[in-house]
């Protein structure tokens, strides 16, 4: 069974890796933003998906599933033909702009995120995703090695918060709607659910929040409380109103002392994890969905790989860890002897180097149960529009 692990980035998620990786050190100041006026999102060109039109939500999605003994077949990725909910979605911190917001612009890295981490979903949902002035990668390391700010994050969220009011005037209809975020996009979805959903009508259309890598407090034992007044944790299949939050660790690598994500706050809280492939506890297996392309070698010796994602049955797995220090997803890794696959995939943060604990496997929170994500809104969809269930 090979041992070499494979250098995997996301996509677009290479964010971390690529911001940090390579120069880390270089003194170079993200430079100020130019004054900006709101956002339009009546246009159409602010928005990097939208339905029914070819944007990268429409990519192909095929996928090629690898076995332990190495034979490989297509899973195809079809759109709902006819969806009856909706998926809004605010992408991480992948923008490579020069200044500490981003441009209200489409660009590359972008564009691939959104393909990487939300194109799947339109197997369940119709599709949203607007563009937004986030904060940068230079903004984040000018700020890391104190040389500059963490960029405007009020001008962030007065984007977001914009394009979902101008969602829910012009396109939500009434619908049940589910929202997906990852880092940067999971925090400024949490304010919005703060001020824009929680204890407003519109809450009764909410039919989960995905809160991927980004913590969401909750009291000590208890499913709500602290970030939210009334939205509960996800616990059950059919379970809708709650949220899905977690961030991902190798089980043999736990949150360090100092990590970024995954330790509570103390004072009788905890941060939140729910597992996607077992809302209820305990480990399962997950499926996860990889881009295939640039790192291809997916087993020993070298597979064919001839679509744009890669997919491990039952080789990786995870289950929600809590301590009175940290709670988060272990991810494990199950190749057995004879198994041809690589028994790992490095989805750390490495700077000159070095792995930088903190961050856990950050840059693949939502890949690595990205397929579990998909049925769980799926699941949830159907029990919204049935009526409800739990919740």
């Amino acid at each position: 069974m090979a041992k070499r692990a494979l250098i995997l980035a996301a996509g677009g998620l290479v964010l971390v890796i690529a911001a940090l990786a390579g120069g880390f050190y270089e003194r170079t100041v993200a430079a100020s933003n130019p004054p900006e006026a709101p956002a339009d999102y009546g246009d159409a060109g602010n928005w990097v998906c939208r339905p029914g039109r070819a944007d990268d939500c429409a990519a192909d999605l095929g996928a090629t599933a690898i076995a332990a003994d190495g034979a490989t077949s297509v899973v195809p990725a079809l759109p709902a033909g006819d969806p009856k909910i909706d998926c809004f979605y605010v992408y991480p911190t992948v923008s490579r702009a020069r200044t500490e917001n981003a441009p209200l612009a489409l660009s590359d890295e972008v564009a691939e995120v959104a393909r990487v981490q939300f194109a799947r979903f339109r197997g369940v949902c119709r599709t949203y995703a607007p563009i937004y002035r986030q904060t940068t990668l230079q903004a984040l390391k000018a700020s890391a090695i104190g040389i500059g700010g963490p960029g405007d994050r009020e001008l962030a969220y007065a984007d977001v918060r914009d394009a979902w009011r101008s969602y829910l005037a012009r396109d939500n209809g009434g619908r049940g709607f589910v929202l997906v975020g990852h880092s940067q996009g999971s925090r400024l979805l949490k304010r919005l659910i703060q001020e824009e959903i929680e204890g407003r009508p519109v809450q009764a259309r909410l039919v989960s929040a995905l809160l991927i890598g980004n913590g969401v407090v909750v009291p000590s034992g208890r499913d709500v409380g602290g970030d939210f007044k009334s939205v509960t944790l996800c616990r059950a299949a059919g379970q809708i109103g709650c949220v899905i939050a977690y961030s991902s660790f190798r089980a043999s690598a736990p949150p360090p002392a100092d990590s970024r994500y995954g330790r509570n706050p103390g004072n009788g809280f905890d941060v939140s994890c729910i597992n996607p492939a077992a809302l209820g506890g305990g480990a399962a297996m997950l499926d996860g969905y990889f881009p295939a392309r640039p790192w291809s070698v997916w087993a020993d010796p070298p597979v064919s790989v001839g679509t744009p994602f890669v997919t491990l049955p039952g080789l990786i797995s995870g289950a929600c860890v809590h301590d009175a220090a940290s709670t988060y997803l272990a991810i494990s890794f199950n190749g057995r002897p004879g198994d041809r696959r690589r028994n790992d995939i490095a989805g750390d943060v490495v700077v000159m180097g070095h792995v930088l604990a903190g961050w856990g496997l950050h840059p693949i929170d939502v890949n690595v149960a990205l397929g579990d994500l998909v049925r769980v809104v799926g699941v949830q969809g159907a029990a919204f529009v049935r009526g409800g269930a739990s919740r």
